[in-house]
């Protein structure tokens, strides 16, 4: 039988196997084991002005692992005011021996992701384009600083799914009635778009288990593709919703897998949207609770992956 704290972070209708493993996964978040010395994270995000930016800093705040915590930007005003190697420096200055770099992206498929390998050192192959945005933000990898683990995107882990329930659910006033539509950016590429939606649609049955809609589907809108790979995305997710207000008749529940409110939410998805039966508020992960508590956990993973 499961206890209370496994049922606390069980999705309804889940098995009680999933739930099991989920509590022994340590969701919700406990303290990061420190037998090694303080583990520092470093929660390195895209970057945009100064409101998406505090968005990621007040969810860094809500972080608890038991160490410092630094955030870093990697494009945008940000970067040059929290610099990825400077931010490195401070955790070791706080007394981290090691550091768990959490990269705040919605997938662990994108070229942004790449530039974090690099600043870790898991890789030398950078694009020209990826080098000369951190370049022109004035990141460098950090040198002689303590052991650099890299952490993976938010992909397709439990407590993203959660936060996406409850956006959601804020937006629905009859969900096993309603259809559900979850769009993000997405890559340019194929292969990526393929790995991209791979993860959503395990976030799609983890969503639908915890929140009840009738029906959940994802899409992306390729928003940096070219012009008319971008306009034939932007149709097919028009098209899916189209079909789901057909299967319900009410209108659909849009929430955006992003992971800060900016001009994509306030501007291109309404346009791209536009004259669909929709409820869409445009609200996205940041600041969610659970979101802190994903850090904590690929933090948790992390190091114990390295079996110390």
């Amino acid at each position: 039988m499961l206890t209370l704290a496994e049922r606390a972070v069980c999705p309804p209708m889940a098995p009680a196997l999933v739930c099991l493993l989920l509590a022994v996964a340590g969701w919700p978040a406990a303290g990061v084991a420190q037998t090694e010395g303080p583990v520092g994270t470093l929660v390195v995000a895209h970057g945009g002005g100064p409101d998406w930016n505090a968005q990621v800093v007040r969810v860094a705040e809500m972080v608890e692992t038991g160490a410092p915590v630094e955030v870093s930007f990697l494009m945008g005003p940000g970067a040059g005011e929290r610099p990825f190697q400077v931010a490195a420096a401070r955790l070791v200055e706080a007394g981290a021996q090691r550091i768990v770099v959490v990269p705040l992206l919605v997938s662990s498929h994108s070229g942004h992701f790449e530039q974090v390998r690099y600043l870790v050192g898991e890789t030398d192959s950078l694009s020209a384009e990826m080098r000369r945005h951190l370049a022109m933000g004035g990141i460098e990898r950090p040198e002689g600083a303590v052991p650099l683990l890299l952490a993976g995107g938010m992909d397709d882990a439990p407590e993203i799914a959660r936060a996406l329930s409850d956006r959601a659910l804020a937006l629905a006033a009859a969900p096993a009635e309603q259809a559900l539509f979850v769009v993000g950016h997405g890559p340019n590429s194929a292969e990526r778009w393929a790995a991209w939606m791979r993860n959503m649609r395990v976030l799609a049955d983890s969503v639908r288990a915890w929140s009840g809609f009738r029906d959940v589907k994802v899409g992306l809108v390729r928003d940096d593709a070219p012009e008319a790979v971008r306009e034939e995305a932007v149709r097919q997710v028009r098209d899916v919703i189209v079909l789901q207000y057909g299967l319900t008749g009410r209108p659909v529940v849009v929430v955006p897998l992003l992971v800060a409110q900016g001009r994509i939410t306030a501007e291109k998805l309404p346009a791209d949207l536009a004259g669909l039966p929709i409820v869409y508020s445009g609200e996205a992960l940041l600041a969610h609770p659970q979101v802190a508590r994903w850090i904590e956990s690929r933090v948790r993973e992390t190091v114990l992956a390295l079996g110390r």
